[in-house]
Parts: C-alpha cells; structure tokens; sequence
C-alpha cells in the first residue's frame, strides 16, 4: 500500500510543467523521437541519484544548507538562462540549424536532460519531504533499492511517453511548421522559470 502511495507521488511530481518538459519537448520537436527519448532517460538518471542522495542523508544536507543550496540553484538557473537564449537565437535565425546539419548530436540531448535534473536543487527538497513519509530506522536496503527505481523509472516512462506522443508524424509536422514560434516560447518560458528559480 505504501508503494502505490509512493508510485502515485512519483507519477504526480513527473507531469508538473517545467523546465524539464520544456527540454524534453524541445529535443523532440527539433532533432526527433531518439533525442526526446535519451534527454527524457538522462533527466530520469539525474533523479535517481538525487534519489539515492536523499535516501543516504545527503540530499537532506543540501536541502537544509543554505550555502549549497544557493550555489546549486544558481548553477541551474545559468543552465536554462543559456538554453533560453540558444532557443531565441535559433528563433531569430534559423538558418543555423540547418548549417549545423539539422540535428544537435544524441549527446547533446543526453547532457541536457542530466543537467537540468542535476541542477535542480529542489529535486532534494522534494525527495527529502517525500522519502520522510516512507523512509523508516529499521527499513531493508533492498526496500530503498526499490524507492529509487520507482522514482527513475517513473520520471524516464513520462518523459518517453512525451517523447513519443510529440513525435507523431502530423503532430511532428505541424509544430516543425511553428518552429520559430516554439523556440521564441520555449526560450522565454526557460528564462522565465531561471528568474523564477533565483527569486525568493
């Protein structure tokens, strides 16, 4: 029963809006279902180990110092400001990615779905919140095995299913048609969520 709480908790904080879908339906819309996929699995890695840190005490140290914490969500803030303004220049000029051969590189796709899981320092809040309702003195190492794959496993299903959805050949072809208005939306909607980030 607990489990199922767990999974329902985990399905929930995955389809929240955010920085993270914007990323994933980005590398779909511009290089294609594999890019989404792989960007979706690495954000999914990036939450295991924030899971695994959590369960272990040391998302619940950066959670409650203020010091790390800062310097994480600055980090990350910098992160989306820069794919925030990759966005809006490939907007305002289009020809790039056509000069650049059409498609950003499968690593690329893999750096950005690890980084913007990774440098998210509210991922350890979450956990931290989430773990202390599940988490108990006497629990197995295999049940905590269990708590964290749950959770990447969770993440990396959603943003595959996004991946997958938004890869749909007449969908595909109506949003490359927009592609200009997406990366304008997509650019203004990470920067946003930097300044939202760094806001008290």
């Amino acid at each position: 029963m607990l489990w199922f709480s767990l999974l329902l908790i985990c399905v929930l904080g995955a389809m929240s809006p955010g920085p993270s879908l914007a990323v994933v339906l980005r590398q779909t819309v511009s290089n294609g279902r594999a890019h989404g996929i792989l960007a979706g699995a690495a954000h999914a890695s990036g939450v295991g180990l924030w899971a695994i840190a959590t369960v272990w005490g040391l998302g619940l140290l950066v959670s409650q110092n203020p010091v790390a914490y800062q310097l994480l969500s600055w980090l990350g803030a910098a992160y989306l400001v820069w794919m925030g303004f990759n966005a809006l220049r490939f907007a305002a000029a289009p020809h790039l990615q056509a000069e650049a051969g059409a498609k950003e590189s499968y690593w690329s796709a893999i750096r950005s779905g690890a980084l913007i899981s990774l440098l998210n320092p509210k991922l350890a809040v979450f956990f931290a919140a989430l773990f202390s309702q599940f988490v108990t003195a006497d629990q197995t190492f295999q049940t905590q095995i269990i708590m964290v794959l749950t959770v990447a496993i969770v993440d990396g299903l959603w943003y595959a299913l996004v991946a997958l959805l938004f890869s749909q050949a007449h969908l595909l072809t109506w949003l490359r048609r927009h592609m200009k208005r997406i990366e304008q939306l997509t650019g203004v909607v990470l920067i946003g969520l930097a300044i939202r980030v760094v806001l008290p």
